[in-house]
């Protein structure tokens, strides 16, 4: 019942003239602005928006679609497929991300899922489903863990390499030491073919790679798309010419099954390099990609520029070089403190020399320079006048002494 001197009321609401007024004027505004997003649109569930935005991913790689599929599927659809988009709040991500950290899971894997969301919520931002993504608000820096990827790392000294080639089949020696010393991917490998071997040059052309995706066998380009050379040490050379005499393979493959056919990451993984690592006497975690970071550790302890770490790997940039090996490079510093003593004491050892000079009184004579030719040469230049040059009339008047 309404009061007198109060606005009418709708009756099933119970909202008066003057609120949808308000209501009107702020539609109006947020056209204005372009920010308006149909409320209807906003009650869809993150499940719901997540199958209109998968197609989107097509153009993606299968290995890339794979990851996606699967981080949906553990980690972002059970907390927030029954939410409706436009209800994602920061506090809902925050404790979403707090619960991945509870569980143990890697800061990467929780990075991962959290730039996946941010893809999901920027389309619907995009489509207009919410005004605006709640992870606009978030600051990664403070509530993401901190990646701590190369405490995970494991790397092998030569001999551990060598332990680990002799203890594995005989067909894949070559390609556990190609491994350690080329820093290919095992994509790369699994996709190297004997025209890119160049055994006389002592290089590689790597220009493409296979993809394993639920038992599907893809030769695709690259991780980055780019191709590159690798030089291989001399060792290599004939560790390979022997290797392609012993295993010839389908399709000029230069590693392969022992049926002659590309080789399968999990096949080769169960029933060749897992029992080879523990033959070997290694770490049982070891991975083969374990083998890549190898190879820039043993770069790193040769002095190797993180640039030229960044081309024999394949990395799309030296910041990356940097964020994944940059905590191995301190161990350099000790080359730079013995070379500044170096400069140091060869610096002193110059000053010393001069000093007894000095004190035997053979000063150095230093007189005009004299040109036999052209005795009326006083030892002056001018970049030009001597009857050989063009006159640089930016040097004026040089001095010449000896």
């Amino acid at each position: 019942m309404e009061r007198p001197g109060e606005p009418p009321r709708d009756r099933r609401t119970g909202r008066s003239v003057v609120d949808a007024e308000r209501f009107l004027a702020t539609v109006a505004v947020d056209l204005l602005r372009g920010e308006w997003t149909d409320p209807a649109l906003g009650r869809c569930t993150f499940g719901d928006y997540v199958k209109l935005w998968l197609p989107s991913t097509a153009r993606l790689a299968d290995g890339t679609r794979a990851n996606i599929d699967g981080r949906l599927r553990n980690h972002l659809l059970p907390y927030f497929g029954e939410m409706p988009v436009a209800a994602i709040r920061p506090a809902h991500v925050r404790g979403w991300v707090a619960g991945m950290v509870g569980k143990g899971l890697a800061p990467s894997t929780v990075k991962s899922c959290y730039w996946l969301l941010g893809d999901v919520l920027g389309s619907a931002e995009v489509d207009r489903y919410i005004a605006r993504s709640p992870l606009a608000a978030m600051d990664p820096r403070k509530d993401l863990p901190r990646d701590t990827a190369h405490q995970e790392m494991t790397f092998l000294d030569a001999a551990q390499v060598a332990r680990l080639a002799e203890a594995i089949d005989g067909r894949y020696r070559a390609l556990v030491y190609t491994a350690a010393y080329t820093g290919l991917r095992f994509g790369e490998l699994a996709a190297l073919r004997v025209p890119r071997v160049d055994l006389l040059r002592g290089t590689l052309d790597v220009a493409e790679s296979l993809s394993d995706v639920n038992g599907r066998l893809t030769f695709k380009g690259t991780k980055t798309g780019a191709r590159r050379t690798v030089s291989l040490p001399r060792f290599l050379c004939e560790t390979l010419g022997e290797h392609l005499g012993l295993y010839p393979a389908r399709d000029d493959l230069v590693f392969s099954s022992a049926h002659g056919l590309p080789l399968r990451r999990r096949l080769f993984y169960r029933r060749s390099y897992k029992p080879a690592v523990a033959a070997a006497g290694l770490d049982g975690r070891l991975r083969f990609h374990d083998l890549r970071h190898t190879c820039a550790a043993l770069l790193i302890a040769q002095g190797a520029h993180a640039k030229e770490i960044q081309e024999r790997l394949g990395h799309s940039t030296i910041r990356l070089t940097f964020d994944r090996y940059g905590h191995l490079l301190p161990s350099l510093d000790g080359r730079l403190r013995d070379g500044l003593q170096t400069t140091y004491e060869l610096a002193q050892q110059q000053a010393r020399v001069g000093q007894a000079w000095a004190k035997e009184g053979q000063h150095a004579q230093v007189t005009p320079l004299t040109n036999p030719a052209n005795p009326a040469w006083p030892g002056v230049s001018s970049g030009a006048d001597d009857g050989i040059r063009t006159r640089d009339p930016h040097l004026g008047k040089v001095v010449l002494y000896h």
